[in-house]
Order: C-alpha cells, then structure tokens, then sequence
C-alpha cells in the first residue's frame, strides 16, 4: 500500500542530499513530489528522475512571492493530472471503442467514476470537476452513440476494499450496515451492464456506495503537505 497515493507533497531543498532523499520517499509511495529549492541544476535532475509525477519550482524559501508560485505550480500541474486521468482518459477510451463497436454492429460502454460525481469536498476541486464530467460525458455520448447501437452507462461506487480505501471519520454514522464495497459487489453491476440483460439502460449513473451518499458528507480531498 503506497501511503501517500493522489497526495501532493513539497519538498524544500530539493537539490540537496537531504531532500533528495525525501522526495524519492516520498515518490516511491505514491506521491505527487514538487521539488523547490535554489539549486536548479540539481532539482531538475531529480524532477527527471522522478517522472511525469514530480515537478520542480525555484524557491528561495525567504521570499513569500516564490512560495505563492510554488503552491499555485503544483495546484495546477496536479490538478490537470487528476483531469487528464478521471475525465480525458474516459472520453479517449470512448472515441477509440466506438471505432470498433460501429463495424460490430453494437456495443457497450461503462465508466467507472466515483461518488465524487454527485457532490464537493473541500481541496479536492480537481477530483469533483472531473468525476461530474464524466456523468457528462456519458449521456452525451449515450445521445450520440445510440444511433449506433452503442449505450453507455456510468458506475459510481463508494469506498471499494483495495489498498487505496480510507477508512474515513469514524463518528459519522451510516445508514447501511457497511462502510466498505467488496471488489466483486462492483464487478456484478459492471457485468450487468456490460451484458445484453441492461439492453434498456443508456445515459444512466449507477450509485454503488451501500448508502454512503445517503447518510454522509463525501471523503475529504487529498493532502497537500510540505516538506523542508
């Protein structure tokens, strides 16, 4: 389990052993890693090193202007990241699935978002725009695809049992018996829908959250920590 998954970490001093040895942990579990420091030789090289998920920023850490602009780069590189994946990823898959289900005659298509398509949180802006886009996405595409034979339908579910699950506060109550979904529950409706047995359903949202929406604020947005 990769503890800090979707979260965005600052690493000051970036260039120097220290933080480079913070920010490879850092990106070993998981992390978006922004390095800042005042070394840019060194910083780039390790933002290079680390891949599509880390960024680096000059920062001098006494001026307050560098460090507005440190925050602002790394809002807007991971937030378009976040983008990128949840939202352009599934219009992609379904411009390149309906090519092939066109000369087939019919098909299906199900995305899988999340329960953030139907609310907000505070700090996850990028999560909420991209999971409601993708409830967007999915009935125009049943409009335009249905022509075709093609229906298309969206899976929401709630906290699934993988590693990447949280546990959430634990004073809010439920009004199910279970907080968390067992990968196969999810499975079943994705089948379904997938299957000829849902021959009527296109343009639709199905909620697979065992009455998390019902009962509970959605889960809090990724952190964002720093690191000196």
């Amino acid at each position: 389990m990769q503890r800090f998954e979707d979260q965005t970490v600052i690493v000051t001093g970036g260039g120097r052993e220290t933080g480079v040895s913070h920010a490879r942990g850092f990106a070993a579990e998981g992390a978006n890693v922004v390095i800042a420091g005042v070394l840019d030789e060194e910083c780039r090289w390790l933002a290079r090193e680390l891949g599509d998920r880390a960024l680096f920023t000059p920062l001098d850490v006494t001026d307050e202007e560098e460090w507005d602009a440190t925050v602002h780069a790394a809002e807007q590189a991971f937030w378009r990241h976040t983008i990128a994946v949840n939202l352009t990823g599934a219009y992609l898959g379904i411009r390149a699935a309906a090519r092939s289900m066109r000369k087939a005659g019919a098909g299906s298509i199900v995305n899988i978002s999340s329960t953030a398509a139907f609310g907000a949180a505070p700090g996850a802006s990028a999560e909420s725009a991209s999971e409601w886009g993708v409830r967007g996405l999915t009935k125009a595409a049943a409009l335009e695809l249905g022509r075709d034979n093609i229906r298309v339908n969206s899976v929401h579910p709630g906290r699934v049992l993988t590693p990447m699950a949280d546990e959430g506060p634990a004073d809010v109550a439920l009004s199910s018996a279970r907080l968390v979904a067992n990968p196969t529950e999810v499975t079943q409706l994705v089948l379904f829908l997938a299957s000829s047995d849902a021959s009527f359903s296109t343009g639709s949202e199905f909620l697979i959250d065992g009455g998390l929406l019902l009962g509970r604020a959605l889960p809090r947005g990724p952190v964002v920590a720093a690191v000196a």
